[in-house]
């Protein structure tokens, strides 16, 4: 259109009953272009943490394969990313002025007139997330390392992965990937992340604990070096070495002597797998028996080792245990709970809670998800919970 004139805009002014004393001298006159379409650029809203990220040159990614919902990622922390409509359009307008900017510019022209260059009824919202790891996981199982010896090692013809990779095909920030590399026990093996095959894990961890046995060493006190020397004939270096990074702590003596402390819980959880995978149930007084007398003498057994990866049948008579491991359930939450309630129709929340506090999101408790997605009973006095829904 022409361009107004100040008499136009005064009288604009009027006839919407403005107070141009209470307004800025300047006027921004808006026009669209011949060309002026829907923009090609998209529009993200950043909280101040990730815009600062952004203007300290560090960069943000989005991941995802094609059949994913898409997910930003910080160094540390991962966003799923949602369209917002707007009721408002947004406008795209270069060189537009904010007011701040007019004020400090009194002596500007009377009036600025801009060309629109696009336009937008929505944009990109960013809602914090969990790390969707447990691809990750899938990814390293479709090829353990069963150690140097396998035929399985010399035919492989599975992908391998190095850390570039993970970060393409996992949902998750470096950060939060490498974490959990290190929380699965995952191996670098001639620059691919692998993770151990668990039988060779017991393996590995049986040289150890015998060889601690035979030396009369303090669960405490077990020398690297020595570990090294008397093992390495019978497994590799690297992998003794990584057997006791993931079953123990590892400590410098006064003299500077690596030592590893090994740790109770997670010897005792381990044994207590290797006896569950070979039984569909298993009878719990007599599993407890069997599981004690399984683990190096001074350490102690007891059933909350083995959160998460055992639970016990209360019901039956004898009381059972058997492996449910919460790493087989499905991430998404209602697919966890549609999962648990087919396994187990009631549950207490003692016995539920190590199957669904992954879940939970940053500031949120497992009692606030069992509102959620369960509905409570008492029963015999106990609370207990099952399914919102019927489960055909």
């Amino acid at each position: 259109g022409a361009m107004r004139s100040r008499a136009e805009v005064d009288a604009t002014l009027q006839t919407a009953k403005l107070n141009p004393e209470e307004l800025l001298p300047v006027v921004q006159c808006l026009s669209f272009g011949p060309q002026t379409g829907p923009a090609e650029c998209c529009l993200l809203q950043l909280e101040p943490g990730l815009c600062a990220e952004l203007e300290a040159g560090r960069s943000l990614v989005i991941r995802g394969e094609k059949d994913e919902q898409v997910v930003l990622c910080s160094k540390d922390k991962t966003y799923e990313m949602k369209i917002a409509d707007t009721s408002n359009m947004l406008l795209f307008i270069p060189g537009c002025k904010t007011p701040e900017e007019l004020n400090a510019d009194q002596a500007s022209c009377n009036i600025i007139h801009s060309e629109i260059a696009g336009f937008s009824n929505n944009y990109w919202e960013l809602r914090r997330c969990r790390p969707k790891l447990k691809k990750l996981r899938k990814l390293l199982m479709e090829d353990p390392y069963e150690g140097p010896d396998s035929q399985k090692n010399k035919t492989s013809t599975f992908s391998k992965y190095t850390t570039e990779d993970l970060l393409s095909l996992v949902q998750a920030s470096e950060e939060e990937i490498l974490h959990h590399l290190q929380a699965i026990d995952a191996c670098k093996i001639e620059g691919y992340w692998r993770i151990i095959e668990f039988d060779y894990q017991m393996k590995l961890l049986n040289h150890v604990t015998q060889l601690i046995d035979s030396e009369s060493w303090s669960l405490s006190q077990v020398p690297l070096r020595t570990c090294l020397e008397e093992l390495g004939p019978l497994e590799p270096k690297e992998m003794i070495e990584h057997i006791l990074l993931s079953y123990g702590r590892k400590y410098l003596d006064d003299a500077g002597e690596v030592y590893f402390e090994m740790r109770e819980d997670k010897v005792c959880r381990a044994l207590g797998q290797m006896l569950l995978q070979n039984a569909v149930k298993f009878n719990l007084s007599d599993f407890q028996e069997v599981w004690q007398q399984s683990v190096p003498e001074g350490m102690t057994t007891r059933l909350d080792q083995l959160k998460g990866l055992a639970l016990v049948d209360k019901s039956s008579r004898p009381e059972t245990i058997f492996l449910l491991k919460v790493e087989d359930l499905p991430e998404g939450n209602q697919e966890r709970f549609n999962s648990l309630f087919s396994i187990r129709e009631k549950w207490t929340e003692v016995d539920i809670t190590p199957y669904i506090e992954d879940l939970c999101a940053e500031k949120q408790t497992v009692g606030a998800l069992l509102t959620k997605y369960a509905r409570s009973s008492m029963q015999n006095g106990v609370k207990v919970y099952n399914s919102r829904r019927q489960i055909s």
